[in-house]
């Protein structure tokens, strides 16, 4: 069949007309295939299976693209109801039970294809695979779409676009719509809302997409909308895995939501992705009999309200409860965590500290990640020009005649940042205010990204750069509060809240430093308080850790769970 009488038969494709359409084409607009076998999981998981009357539900696929999970699902909707019924009735009893939307009509075509020629091996004759593809499928904006009815299942790939690539008047309406676009939310946050808001009670959402939201700023709201009514039945982490056909570099999960109040919520991490380990695990987790290569936990208490959600160990999610009940949080205990400073425009503001051709109390020097890879500062010598006084108000040019001269010279890169353009008068300060009096105290220094803790001392010579998290403290010893941050509690803690990088990094930012408890200074005995310092000043992990579990008041069990020795 030729593409012409396709559309011609289906009389089906109707674009949107409210809102014009990013031009937005492969993987711009988030297009990224699943492998069969990752569908069939999520299928399974969400109990879309043969053996079921299937044409009683009814299934919902936001963004169907080249058809992988619609192709199966009809597949498995036509096998359920000729084991029971035939040909005759099958377009009257079938044609409610699916519903596809697709915004792309190039991208559907393969899709109308692949569905004309499944529905033909099942016996279906042109006029009735038009006639249930005419009522299934929709060339349409899901996030804009008028849709009445509800749905027993809603199951797919979302697509992954960033808001930098959606026109600003569709995202403005896209805002105006769904309460879970926060900050810098992906596309797939609104299709998870929506795809929870048309759920039957009871009913079920199973997807796979980038787990971002699941810890980060923005998916606060959207775990938030979770939290209210719905309860996460599966959780798999499929990061590494083959479950697309091409390489991603997002890092993915498959999440089982159901429309009913929460339970408890099975895990299972990083299956191959093969359908004889797939059809077992998804039984195992489903409660079935039988067992699987791949170990499922159970964890309950994994939403609350907007908190991240901790889906790792169960012996290190009992540690940190242990923890969060017994301790204050980090800032309560005369700590302060903040991030160096942000230029906007480093090759204007960044340089060789002696070449900064300024006033002397208009540069700082700079400390960056280089000069601390090696476990303490190793000045290079880079300075940052500071158009701040003292109180973090902006300077007066005038009274600064040679930092005039610097930053006029620079003016076309300086005044093309966003923050020139919304302050134009004074389109020289940074990004970031720089308050001078930081450089002098002391601190702790911590990379955005490692696979372990580098926590650095700095006694208070250099300014941090923006990709440094720094540490200080009015109460705990910056030494012993060293010692306390590479040991494996700071990891236990920014583990299970932040989100993992490729090849095991974490992220060591601000909002999962503020979440490790700390007891007071005060109360940690002085014994207690000398071997700190002196693991932090000997550089010994797992004196660090030995010692720390030690104020911690861990048990053997506790220590091997995060990777420490019983001693």
């Amino acid at each position: 069949m030729n593409e012409n009488s396709v559309f011609e038969q289906l009389a089906l494709w109707n674009p949107h007309a409210t809102l014009p359409q990013a031009p937005l084409l492969g993987k711009e607009r988030g297009a990224v295939y699943t492998r069969l076998e990752t569908v069939d999981f999520i299928l399974n998981l969400a109990g879309y299976l043969p053996d079921r009357p299937l044409h009683l539900y009814t299934l919902l696929e936001p963004s169907f693209g080249n058809g992988d999970f619609l192709v199966r699902a009809v597949e498995r909707l036509v096998t359920s109801y000729l084991r029971t019924s035939s040909l005759d009735t099958a377009v009257h009893d079938l044609r409610s039970a699916i519903m596809g939307f697709e915004i792309d009509p190039a991208t559907a075509e393969g899709t109308v294809e692949r569905l004309t020629e499944l529905l033909s091996r099942f016996g279906f004759d042109m006029e009735q695979a038009c006639t249930l593809l005419g009522a299934w499928l929709k060339n349409d904006d899901f996030l804009l779409a008028d849709i009445s009815s509800r749905f027993d299942f809603v199951v797919g790939n979302p697509p992954y676009v960033r808001q930098e690539l959606i026109p600003d008047r569709l995202m403005a309406e896209y805002r105006s719509r769904y309460e879970t676009i926060y900050d810098r939310a992906d596309l797939y946050i609104p299709f998870i809302e929506r795809g929870l808001k048309l759920l039957k009670d009871g009913a079920i959402l199973g997807f796979i997409c980038a787990d971002r939201w699941m810890k980060n700023k923005y998916g606060g709201p959207l775990r938030a909308l979770v939290s209210r009514g719905y309860h996460l039945k599966y959780y798999v982490d499929m990061v590494d895995t083959q479950a697309f056909l091409t390489e991603v570099s997002a890092y993915p999960a498959i999440f089982v939501i159901s429309r009913e109040r929460g339970g408890k919520t099975r895990i299972a991490h990083r299956p191959k992705v093969d359908a004889t380990v797939l059809k077992q695990l998804a039984s195992v987790l489903a409660g079935g009999e039988g067992s699987s290569s791949v170990p499922v936990i159970e964890v309950g208490n994994v939403i609350s309200g907007s908190e991240p959600w901790i889906l790792d160990s169960l012996d290190q999610l009992n540690i940190v409860r242990k923890l969060e009940a017994s301790f204050p949080l980090l800032e309560e205990v005369g700590c302060k965590v903040g991030i160096g400073v942000a230029t906007g425009a480093d090759k204007a503001y960044v340089g060789k500290f002696d070449e900064l051709d300024v006033e002397p109390d208009r540069k700082l020097p700079l400390v960056t990640t280089k000069d601390i890879v090696s476990g303490s500062v190793k000045w290079q010598g880079l300075g940052v020009v500071n158009p701040f006084n003292n109180d973090g108000t902006v300077v007066d040019l005038n009274s600064y005649p040679k930092l005039k001269r610097y930053l006029e010279a620079r003016r076309d890169v300086i005044a093309a940042r966003n923050c020139a353009k919304r302050n134009p008068h004074v389109w020289y300060r940074t990004i970031d205010r720089i308050y001078p009096p930081l450089l002098s105290e002391k601190k702790l220094l911590i990379p955005d990204i490692k696979g372990e803790a580098n926590v650095v001392y700095e006694t208070g010579q250099y300014y941090p750069h923006h990709n440094l998290y720094y540490i200080t403290s009015s109460e705990w010893d910056l030494r012993a509060l060293q010692a306390v941050l590479r040991s494996g509690i700071a990891r236990l803690f920014v583990g299970v809240y932040s989100t993992q990088m490729r090849g095991g990094y974490l992220r060591y930012q601000a909002q999962y430093l503020r979440r490790i408890r700390l007891p007071r200074w005060s109360e940690v005995p002085t014994e207690l308080q000398d071997k700190l310092k002196e693991a932090a000043r000997l550089g010994d992990t797992e004196e660090c850790n030995r010692v720390t579990f030690d104020l911690y008041g861990l048990d053997t069990n506790q220590r091997a769970a995060l990777g420490g020795n019983g001693n």
